[in-house]
């Protein structure tokens, strides 16, 4: 309750007149004058009526206390056992709080960002929960967590109030994990030479210790097994077996007992690169298709080409003296005994014996086949020649050739076309043209026939003959292109076709590249958005099952992108190693940063928050009780929170108010303030009139 005064009369006249008053008062009683004290009390009274006096009341309601309860929601608290901890705490710690009227309790949960590096910032989070408040109104703040908070400041900074922190930790005392780590590795490497990476197993907690078995998987097939102890950094050698993408996936047994198993993989890409292409091509009688080939193959800055045209066998004699010769005899031995393995690729072009003898002894031709049976790569460029008696269709490499010839060579002007299997083979699947009818391309003028053949009929000639013929023999591939006119597509007859892209893709087929594999299932990330690809040349090849880091499946279907070509697009909520399976075909991808703090430390601890706590007067507790969880009672008191109870948390109650309205009384307003100025004047007259 306060007075408050409005005077009349600006304060400086009422000084003046309050003087003027005091004077004639002090006359008055120096004088001795009859009712000076009656004519004092009303001139005070007249005067404390000019200003006015206004009695007020505020009318103030007390405020809240506001308790922010910030719930860690993050990946390292999606197992199973924190899950159930933390929503049954919630519920006791909601339960507990709707017993103070003047609390306040403000529930944030917290995810991960939807960023590439997943960290738990429960600190930005309490802040925004407390924007929009008066430090003095925060009573305490209250962390359902692990315990592993990434984005706390330094305890000397300003917190930004003064209420006590307190940690409920979820997960039990004595936890261990156990975590492969890649610490240094390549992003690139030469196809076939030797790379070195460098691996840990990283214990945390009072792990079992001992040595930890490493799996390392390169494109899924095991390489190597080591044995790692925790802690310790291990090399390990490999060589890059193709060029792209090469997954390198490491792994190590789940300990019994230990936090999670989502950090007992990891994976390393390593993008394979051809330091040359080594090819061979032998030409046999020159034609217009010989230069297409040694255009294209002398084009490429990647590709060493070796290129010999037998122009004369090594038997022939017409008196022509040696000295005069300026051909230079077929290194046979060289290329096919001691060099062969060398190639990459080897491509004979219209390759033939001369007559009925052959030009390359028969074992050679048994050690080509045995090329492509361990691994080499094979196309066999056909022309007429491949129909006749001089055919290499004659001899030991007939065993790994797909498409034998049946003797007779179709001539007939048509246009290469697709087959079913064509259309979804990787090698001609959207090659330009091709899905016009007829195709929008120039037409070729002669095929070999042949017998039924084996492998993929990728590429039809004139009717239903097979032109383009595609097959795996042992380890290794071979193509069959059954015709020479692929020139006039270089040339640019009736407009011409696309040679280049399907030579080249004829050849990084035979090569192993993983993109061109007819049977593929890849993935990779984007952001935080997983993208499948799914390549088949059979039909629809049904869901894929999504193992997400936290153990959890789901099954997702494919959509339509095209003829033998399916694909997944799904925002992911999780961040980790994920495992794609469709069938028989697996493959991994991780979506985050690999060095995520979210999992750098899974074990649940308090003592993160523990210098917090002790700095405000805070309390940490586990609230793992058997199998229910125990919460600490609360606290509530008045004033600076001075000590801190071991088995209670503190709340600091406010004392803040806010004003709902204001009683004003004027003193001297109405009959009360004219009846004391009557009774001031009405009784110094009747003193006077005595």
């Amino acid at each position: 309750m306060n007075i408050e005064f409005s005077p009349f009369l600006p304060w400086s006249v009422l000084v003046v007149l309050g003087v003027f008053a005091l004077v004639l008062v002090v006359l008055s009683l120096w004088r001795g004058m009859r009712g000076a004290t009656l004519r004092a009390v009303a001139l005070a009274v007249l005067l404390l009526s000019l200003t006015n006096p206004t009695l007020t009341q505020e009318d103030r309601e007390p405020l809240s206390t506001i308790v922010p309860v910030i719930v860690d929601r993050s990946q390292s608290q999606q197992t199973a056992e924190r899950t159930r901890q933390t929503d049954q705490a919630l519920q006791a710690l909601t339960d507990r709080l709707s017993r103070f009227p003047r609390i306040e309790p403000r529930i944030v949960e917290v995810k991960d960002e939807d960023t590439d590096t997943p960290s738990t910032r429960l600190w930005s989070s309490l802040n925004a929960a407390i924007a929009d408040v008066p430090p003095a109104r925060v009573g305490g703040a209250i962390f359902l967590t692990d315990g592993q908070v990434h984005d706390l400041p330094g305890t000397n900074q300003d917190l930004g109030f003064t209420a006590p922190i307190h940690g409920l930790i979820t997960g039990r005392a004595g936890e261990y994990d156990r975590r492969v780590q890649v610490v240094k590795a390549p992003r690139f490497g030469i196809v076939g030479e030797e790379q070195e990476m460098t691996l840990r197993v990283v214990d945390e907690g009072p792990a079992p210790g001992g040595a930890a078995s490493v799996t390392i998987r390169m494109n899924g097939e095991v390489i190597g097994n080591l044995q790692a102890n925790p802690g310790v950094p291990i090399p390990f050698r490999f060589n890059v077996p193709r060029g792209g993408n090469n997954i390198m996936e490491f792994s190590v047994p789940e300990v019994a007992g230990e936090v999670s198993a989502a950090n007992n993989r990891a994976v390393h890409v390593i993008d394979g690169i051809r330091q040359n292409l080594r090819v061979l091509l032998v030409s046999g009688e020159p034609h217009a298709g010989e230069r297409a080939w040694r255009n294209l193959l002398k084009s490429d800055a990647s590709v060493d080409l070796v290129h010999f045209t037998i122009l004369r066998p090594s038997f022939k004699q017409d008196g022509t003296p040696i000295n005069e010769l300026s051909l230079i005899a077929f290194p046979t031995r060289e290329l096919f005994i001691e060099k062969i393995n060398d190639f990459d690729l080897i491509i004979l072009d219209r390759y033939q014996n001369i007559g009925t003898t052959p030009i390359l002894p028969m074992l050679y031709y048994d050690y080509i086949a045995q090329y492509v049976e361990k691994g080499g790569a094979l196309l066999v460029a056909a022309g007429p020649e491949y129909a006749g008696d001089s055919s290499i269709a004659l001899t030991p490499l007939s065993t790994v050739l797909p498409a034998l010839p049946s003797g007779s060579v179709h001539n007939a002007p048509f246009f290469p076309r697709l087959s079913d299997e064509g259309k979804k083979h990787p090698v001609t699947r959207g090659l330009d043209g091709a899905a016009a009818e007829p195709p929008a391309w120039g037409r070729w003028f002669r095929t070999v026939d042949v017998d039924p053949p084996q492998g993929q009929t990728v590429m039809l000639g004139d009717g239903t003959r097979p032109l383009l013929v595609l097959d795996r023999k042992g380890e290794g591939r071979i193509a069959t292109l059954l015709s020479d006119q692929g020139w006039l597509w270089a040339r640019g007859f009736e407009g011409g076709g696309p040679h280049v892209a399907l030579y080249r893709r004829i050849a990084h087929w035979l090569m192993k590249e993983p993109e061109l594999e007819e049977e593929a299932l890849t993935a990779r990330a984007v952001g935080r958005t997983l993208e499948a690809t799914r390549q088949t040349i059979g039909d629809d090849p049904g869901p894929a099952t999504i193992r997400y880091p936290s153990g959890k499946t789901e099954t997702v279907a494919f959509t339509a992108a095209g003829p033998g070509l399916y694909r997944i697009e799904k925002r992911m909520d999780e961040t980790g190693l994920f495992e794609i399976r469709n069938g028989d075909l697996s493959t991994l991808v991780h979506i985050g940063n690999v060095d995520a703090p979210e999992f750098q430390a899974m074990i649940s601890t308090g003592d993160v928050l523990a210098p917090y706590s002790q700095k405000t007067r805070g309390l940490i507790s586990r609230v793992a009780n058997g199998d229910g969880v125990t919460i600490p009672d609360l606290l509530p008191v008045r004033g600076e929170v001075r000590i801190n109870d071991p088995n209670r948390m503190v709340i600091r109650m406010t004392d803040e108010t806010v004003l709902k309205g204001i009683d004003s009384t004027p003193l001297f307003a109405g009959f009360a303030g004219l009846a004391a100025l009557l009774l001031a004047i009405s009784a110094m007259w009747w003193r006077e009139g005595r």
